[in-house]
């Protein structure tokens, strides 16, 4: 028996595969890739003689029956997935089947579109002293959320929010957002492909007119939806600094230089 690994390919950009996932895909016997999501560039380490298939058509009955099979026949079995195996992904709907044939299995964690969209339009997911915690999350649709993780409930926080799978629900967004108490001009940010060559799509507004300005872009399928009190941070005329790096504060690599300074700027 063979070990098939989930490997995360990252957001589209093939060069944002790890190296490690990058490995395991230059020594596979086979690769089942997540076409209607990943790029076929990603196949470009696979050897010569690797067996290639695509699951974009297959149920989650064909998808584990292939892995399985090839299992019995090669060391080194991929299974390809958009972003991270560990969200949205998955992941443990396709190991159960493999642990009961007996079969090892192994994950490599890959780049989140969440981190890939805030990487493209230069924004930061934390600020001191604005947010310090970010929600991964997405907006009820055919799969419903659990008691206590509607979108108005975790809105209520105000943190930064990445909403996953949820770019046709807009309208959603603006209704839970709004009962949550964040104000119409609030500023979105929607990335649609982010780090896909040639294809990546940047779209900033506010609650009150996002879901205008992604029909106007055509914006239909995977984006990434980012709320935050954080956004447009980069053009703040102030900004609270890190203490990690404040001239005043002392940690085991470094001695304070001069008196902490505790009067902060905030936008």
């Amino acid at each position: 028996m063979g070990t098939v690994w989930f490997v995360g390919a990252g957001p589209g950009d093939p060069e944002l595969i790890t190296v490690k996932g990058r490995n395991l895909i230059a020594r596979a016997g086979a690769i089942l890739y997540a076409g209607s999501l990943v790029s076929e560039a990603a196949m470009r380490w696979a050897p010569a003689d690797c067996q290639i298939a695509d699951s974009k058509d297959m149920t989650l009955d064909r998808i584990t029956a292939w892995l399985i099979a090839q299992a019995r026949e090669h060391e080194t079995v991929v299974r390809l997935q958009t972003g991270d195996p560990t969200l949205y992904g998955a992941l443990i709907e396709m190991v159960q089947p493999l642990d009961a044939a007996g079969i090892e299995v192994g994950v490599v964690p890959g780049v989140s579109s969440a981190l890939a969209s805030a990487a493209a339009a230069v924004e930061s997911l934390t600020l001191p002293e604005v947010t310090q915690t970010v929600i991964f999350t997405r907006i009820a649709g055919r799969t419903p959320m659990p008691p206590g993780e509607s979108l108005e409930e975790l809105a209520r926080h105000r943190c930064t929010l990445c909403l996953f799978l949820s770019i046709t629900l807009l309208h959603r967004l603006q209704t839970a957002l709004l009962a949550a108490g964040w104000p119409q001009e609030a500023p979105v940010l929607v990335v649609h492909k982010a780090s896909w060559p040639g294809e990546e799509k940047i779209v900033r507004g506010t609650l009150a007119d996002i879901r205008q300005r992604c029909r106007e872009a055509r914006i239909t399928s995977q984006a990434m939806i980012i709320v935050s009190p954080a956004l447009g941070a980069r053009h703040w005329p102030g900004l609270a600094k890190s203490r990690l790096y404040d001239a005043g504060f002392t940690h085991r690599f470094r001695r304070a230089s001069e008196p902490r300074n505790r009067e902060r700027e905030t936008p």
